[in-house]
């Protein structure tokens, strides 16, 4: 991702659309064979820092470029650039890294995905405590709460196929995208503007767009953007639940820890969730990214205006790098994430008893005792079993329950464990989790 987002790599790009207008033009019969062939000798000499100097003298990046590689090809150099404007080369190479960018991201949430399958698999009947508000609930599986996280990046997937198809090159336009230039020296020529363009974007292997001014429409920054934040929204969420099973008063998940690895250079004990914690900062940064590439496509007026340019120069290039890293940093969690399944068994034994009180008035109703009574009976029991949790002490639900007066008149202490067993109280979450895993594995 470095690589494609470098400023040598950027003026490669330059070349290789400068070179692929060249042949295209030598087609058309707008070059001799002498000249396409020493701007094709000359592709890979490239001088940046002299680039450079000519751009203190030009204040203009492109003529910059554009001197420095005519002043290398001697014989061909004065054709190069012919009837282009900038942004016939600026757009065009940044939609290009773009889709090489989207390839990357694509590959990673492939592995990524997979990766949650096999934990999915791994454990999609482990029956865990759910939480709500952060406050034990009913019982879930650890394979289903996996699945949550895995659906939403299979979404990003999907969004990213759809953004794919969506964002295309601006194409060979000239200026305000008129194709008027093209038009002026493709007169009376073997090719005309529209299949001269076909010829170069062939050759660059990129879509162009039917329709564009003097770049193309700013929309599709907002979907690249928007396809990101999405991914990073994803693995954010995935991150902060980390965070918090990884705390000690919950304890069930943590990320991996290496023997060496140090949580603080004044606290040998800690433990810090490091790693999820960089998810969370990177997610925070890029969901604010869209709205800057949203305003660009708003406020750019009329064929153009440079409100875009130097925001996008920082911020594409970051946003893909920090997803790129997200994608990293999850693929080595979820690979290596630690369920302590003896504080999983632990919670749930605190916890779950309480999830089966409805369970249990729902049978003594249907055995004819007073629902309103009853209701009272269990919200007793659960009151005195919460404050001895909240002592430290184990959770005496199933005794006080068995030992219940009124309870016993109802349901036997055998029928009363059966409908407090948490394995029978989770639906059908694992078969829906494996569902998924069916779906995923489909993905090619």
């Amino acid at each position: 991702m470095r690589q494609i987002w470098s400023e040598e790599n950027k003026y490669k790009v330059w070349r290789e659309i400068w070179t692929a207008l060249a042949k295209a033009q030598y087609k058309a019969g707008l070059l001799t064979k002498e000249e396409l062939e020493d701007i094709e000798k000359q592709k890979e000499n490239i001088d940046i820092e002299q680039i450079l100097e000519n751009e203190k003298e030009t204040k203009h990046d492109v003529v910059a470029a554009i001197k420095e590689f005519s002043k290398k090809a001697k014989v061909g150099g004065g054709k190069i650039h012919l009837g282009a404007t900038s942004m016939d080369i600026v757009d065009n190479a940044d939609a290009l890294r773009i889709k090489q960018s989207f390839e990357i991201i694509e590959r990673k949430i492939k592995k990524l995905l997979l990766i949650f399958s096999e934990k999915i698999e791994k454990y999609a009947d482990h029956v865990c405590i759910g939480y709500t508000h952060l406050q034990p609930a009913e019982p879930t599986t650890t394979g289903y709460r996996l699945s949550f996280y895995a659906q939403d990046l299979l979404t990003d997937y999907n969004f990213l196929q759809f953004v794919k198809i969506q964002v295309k090159a601006k194409g060979m336009k000239g200026a305000v995208g008129t194709s008027a230039s093209y038009q002026a020296v493709l007169k009376e020529k073997k090719l005309d503007p529209t299949e001269m363009e076909k010829e170069v974007m062939e050759e660059l292997g990129i879509d162009a767009s039917l329709i564009a001014s003097q770049v193309y429409t700013r929309k599709y920054d907002y979907l690249a953007l928007a396809v990101l934040a999405s991914i990073s929204s994803s693995l954010g969420k995935f991150a902060g639940d980390l965070r918090i099973l990884q705390s000690p008063s919950i304890g069930e998940w943590s990320e991996p820890f290496g023997k060496k690895q140090v949580g603080s250079s004044a606290m040998p004990f800690k433990r810090n969730p490091i790693n999820a914690e960089k998810i969370s900062s990177l997610a925070r940064y890029i969901s604010v990214l869209p709205q800057v590439v949203l305003e660009n496509a708003t406020l750019s007026y009329l064929e153009r205006t440079l409100d875009d340019s130097a925001n996008k120069r920082i911020l594409i290039p970051e946003a893909f790098l920090a997803v790129d890293e997200i994608l990293d940093v999850a693929i080595r969690l979820v690979e290596g994430l630690v369920i302590n399944e003896k504080k999983v068994a632990y919670n749930l034994e605190q916890f779950a008893p309480f999830a089966g009180t409805e369970t249990i008035l729902i049978r003594c109703v249907e055995k004819e005792a007073n629902r309103q009574a009853m209701h009272e009976i269990l919200r007793d029991i659960s009151m005195k079993a919460w404050a001895d949790i909240q002592e430290g002490k184990p959770n005496p639900m199933i005794k006080l329950l068995v030992e219940n007066k009124e309870i016993k008149k109802y349901l036997k202490e055998k029928e009363i464990k059966e409908l407090l067993d948490v394995t029978h109280h989770v639906g059908n979450a694992p078969k829906r989790a494996l569902e998924l895993v069916k779906i995923i594995k489909k993905i090619r």
